[in-house]
């Protein structure tokens, strides 16, 4: 009965076929390669960076035969090559498509559900007498409503994916590329991070710290605002962007979004966090996802993201928090955050106590969240590690909330989904990133990771030979850069819009994010513009398709 209660999916304990369906969702997802797997053979066994490819799609870059010509004759060489990664691409855009139309099937959802309510007022439901009855639902409500989910999303068009991959390659091929050369370690680490960045003593810890900041303007919903949006992005760099949005998101929830702003602000603070956590993620070399795809290839230490990178991120985030508190300052809801101005009945939420959490507790916590950091790499010891929370979690459950595992795992279950869709992307985007100039690179970067999660954008930059130094830094500062301006942009968007989404009517708006962010991004984009760095000397020209990597024509026997 203990670990019920670690499972609490928002306010009441989900019924158990609900749970199970989650969890085996979750572990079918991530499960590893069946036994079998190991007796196929490789369909790419040796490419150039040393690694394996089993399934036949998507084509490796080095396979691709060389193309006379500019960037268009490429892609269409590639298309003919391959007609699936053209389908892989439509299918990809209309998801994208899908999540600007989510508010419209929530609505539809709303709709549903309203007239099945009316008709069980007219009939009386089905199971009326029974003592254990369960309410009847609205099938087409519940439908749309998982529809409008946006962490479902491309969940639900790796379903199509994977008919055209069948239909072009086989379903062989499709297995393989999900169990053999796609890693799904990030959307399980996030899964992890998330939980333990939302406990009780963490969240405690996160809070007290920004206290200190907010006790200069007197604990008023502004002066937190200001002191979150400052502070936590900054803390990404040392316990990872996922935890620090975490930990942002849960906060201003609590002392912000409770008050009921007014929408424009609302858009703008999300707007704000996402981008501000994306760039403030940049002063390590490990935090960003972005940034941790290229460091070990390009040799980037911590020393130099903060040379050329960590210090512009922070004026970044000062410059673009004070601005929006300038501009939005008559629009905050007056008086002390929301705790302070809480009626009884919050006060005795257990949820919200104010008892003190013992300091063996809070370090036990941290030493949880800093082994998963170091073990990022590692599913087999954090997800171990994680156990292991658990199990300390129900040892001290009087000074813990209910460890809440719903938004982490539809957040994992998002990122998996990118990872499968992204993984299908690399035909066009890298043509696209090497025939740039550096100029260009860092402009085309920041609109590219609009559209696809910025650490693939990085990750396929890594694989072009022979790119300048400043070319290099031009598409991590452009991929960081854009990292606000949608939810798929950076890995940890996701986790604050499961977050604080229910602070939106009728949730959240892309378009409304997109704008909400866009003040932000060319903040940010000015200051890794305009800011000295030792790239200034490094001369800017374009990569030609022919220079940037090898690429040899496939061999007939393969």
């Amino acid at each position: 009965m203990r670990w019920r209660g670690l499972l609490l999916i928002k306010r009441a304990t989900p019924p158990p076929v609900k749970k199970l369906f989650i969890l085996l969702s979750v572990i079918c997802l991530f499960a590893p390669a069946s036994a079998s797997a190991a007796d196929y053979k490789p369909k790419y066994p040796e490419l150039a960076d040393g690694s394996k490819q089993y399934a036949a799609f998507p084509i490796p870059a080095e396979k691709y035969p060389a193309v006379d010509g500019g960037l268009w004759e490429t892609l269409k060489s590639r298309v003919e090559a391959d007609p699936f990664n053209l389908a892989a691409t439509l299918i990809f855009f209309v998801a994208v498509l899908h999540t600007f139309a989510a508010g419209y099937f929530t609505k539809l959802a709303h709709k549903y559900e309203h007239e099945h309510d009316e008709e069980l007022k007219k009939r009386g439901p089905l199971d009326a007498d029974h003592p254990n009855g369960v309410p009847e639902v609205s099938f087409r409500g519940t439908l749309f409503h998982f529809l409008g989910e946006i962490e479902v999303v491309f969940g639900l068009w790796v379903v199509a994916l994977g008919g055209a991959a069948i239909y072009y390659h086989s379903w062989l091929d499709f297995e393989l590329y999900l169990s053999k050369d796609r890693v799904f370690t990030e959307p399980l680490f996030v899964v992890v991070i998330m939980a333990i960045a939302a406990s009780r003593p963490v969240l405690r810890v996160a809070e007290k710290l920004m206290s200190c900041a907010a006790a200069l303007g007197k604990g008023s919903a502004a002066a937190w605002w200001l002191s979150v949006l400052t502070i936590a992005p900054l803390l990404g760099s040392f316990i990872t962007e996922p935890a620090a949005m975490t930990i942002g998101a849960m906060l201003l929830a609590r002392k912000f979004y409770r008050l009921d702003p007014p929408p424009r602000l609302a858009y703008a603070t999300l707007g704000l966090l996402f981008v501000n956590i994306s760039i403030g993620g940049t002063l390590t070399n490990f935090a960003a996802p972005p940034v941790l795809m290229v460091a070990s290839e390009w040799k980037w230490t911590t020393g130099f993201m903060m040379i050329h990178f960590g210090w512009k991120a922070l004026a970044s985030v000062l410059i673009s928090s004070v601005a929006y508190f300038l501009f939005f300052r008559k629009d905050f809801p007056n008086g002390l955050a929301a705790e302070g101005m809480a009626d009884d009945a919050t006060r005795a939420n257990w949820q919200e106590r104010e008892t003190p959490v013992p300091a063996w507790v809070t370090f036990t916590h941290i030493a949880f969240l800093l082994w998963t950091v170091y073990t990022t790499h590692f599913p087999v010891l954090f997800v171990g590690g994680f156990l292991f929370f658990l199990a300390f979690v129900i040892a001290t459950r009087h000074h813990q909330n209910e460890v809440v595992l719903r938004s982490p795992i539809l957040v994992g279950f998002f990122l998996a989904a990118l990872v499968v869709h992204g993984g299908c992307q690399a035909w066009w985007i890298s043509p696209v990133i090497r025939a740039l100039s550096s100029d260009a690179l860092m402009f085309g970067a920041t609109i590219l990771t609009a559209f696809n999660d910025n650490a693939a954008i990085t990750y396929l930059a890594a694989q072009v030979d022979g790119i300048s130094e400043q070319a290099k830094y031009a598409v991590v500062a452009g991929a960081v850069t854009g990292g606000g301006l949608t939810v798929i942009a950076n890995a940890p968007n996701p986790a604050g819009q499961s977050i604080l989404s229910r602070f939106f009517k009728g949730g959240i708006s892309p378009l409304g994010l997109a704008l909400a962010a866009l003040v932000p991004t060319v903040i940010a984009y000015a200051c890794f513009t305009f800011l000295p760095s030792g790239h200034d000397k490094v001369p800017n020209h374009a990569i030609p398709l022919s220079e940037a990597v090898s690429l040899p024509t496939p061999s007939t026997d393969e």
